[in-house]
């Protein structure tokens, strides 16, 4: 890394940094000049058996922890994450490559969900119900649902784990995470810290390695009861088959349509800036970036031509450079 920093380059299970049973591995290369940053393990269904089977044991001891003490823990982890803010922006350039401004800019947001989610641990309240015969409530509690699991894509690389992780620990579950194959790095750093941050071992574990014989074998095993994907729609379709085995429930963020819509009477200066922002945010690669735009005749042309100027004018470059916004 630029700072001279490590690199974390095995998979987290049971809270040991542990090489793949198969022993391949993945290369992570830089995006902007195609350089080798390191190689990971390339996890499959044997390592993802491993990562449940550690979350499962780990899973009593945290599901029993009182909320405010896992609160305590996840609170750290956000601190650590703030205070690792550069480096870990640093590394989310190196394997993804936008801009290092935006990737600190992630850190900060992903590092959101795990306070917010520290907060909420102290509040998974109950609630009485009202029965339908006299003199009788219903007394309803929350539990953990269990073991749980994520599979995260490239594109927010801290961001989509923090997201699905930080509630999952504060409601009491364990999790392992799948990450992107072509970015794993911010997963396992994350991995790390929550370490430090005092996450008991098996509680969070990152397995990375191809995503189809990984996620056979988590909605395989009746163990994992609910499981968290962003991505397309095509491979959301596959979960909820795979899922149907045992039930498991599954949240699903897929693909879409995002269009801008620009009428006649819009300002247009507002209209190219607001295209801009959102087709070229994150360099193109969010779930809401604009995918399609669409302009009202009257004013087809000078949008074009402003929205060609707009975009002729951003810097394309290597995301450690100054000014580059692409």
């Amino acid at each position: 890394m630029r700072t001279g920093e490590h690199v974390v380059d095995r998979a987290l299970i049971g809270g040991e940094w542990v090489a793949a049973l198969s022993g391949r591995e993945i290369e992570v290369r830089n995006p902007s000049n195609d350089a080798l940053i390191t190689t990971v393990p390339e996890g499959d269904a044997s390592d993802a058996k491993r990562a449940i089977d550690a979350a499962d044991a780990a899973l009593p001891a945290w599901r029993a922890l009182p909320g405010n003490e896992r609160a305590k823990v996840l609170r750290r982890l956000f601190e650590l994450m703030l205070r690792d803010k550069d480096r870990l922006a640093e590394l989310i350039t190196l394997e993804v490559g936008k801009p290092v401004a935006e990737a600190g800019a992630e850190i900060v947001y992903a590092a959101g969900f795990i306070e917010w989610s520290a907060e909420e641990a102290k509040r998974i309240y109950g609630e009485l119900v009202q029965a339908f015969v006299p003199n009788k409530r219903i007394l309803v509690l929350r539990q953990p649902i269990g073991v749980t699991a994520a599979i995260t894509p490239w594109n927010l690389p801290a961001a989509m784990i923090t997201r699905k992780l930080g509630p999952a620990l504060a409601a009491g579950c364990t999790m392992i995470v799948k990450p992107a194959s072509k970015t794993p790095l911010s997963a396992l750093a994350i991995g790390e810290l929550a370490l430090e941050a005092g996450v008991p071992p098996g509680v969070i574990n990152v397995v990375p390695g191809k995503a189809a014989a990984i996620a056979e074998a988590l909605l395989g095993d009746a163990r994992v009861r609910a499981l968290s994907f962003t991505g397309s729609t095509e491979v959301g379709k596959r979960l909820m088959v795979l899922a149907a085995e045992h039930v498991t429930r599954l949240g699903l963020e897929l693909g879409g349509h995002a269009p801008v819509l620009v009428f006649d009477d819009a300002d247009i200066d507002l209209a190219v800036a607001g295209a801009v922002a959102s087709k070229y945010r994150n360099a193109g690669q969010t779930c809401i970036c604009a995918n399609r735009i669409y302009v009202q005749a009257g004013i087809h042309d000078r949008f074009v031509a402003a929205l060609a100027a707009a975009t002729e004018a951003m810097s394309v470059g290597d995301g450690f450079m100054p000014d580059v916004e692409i």
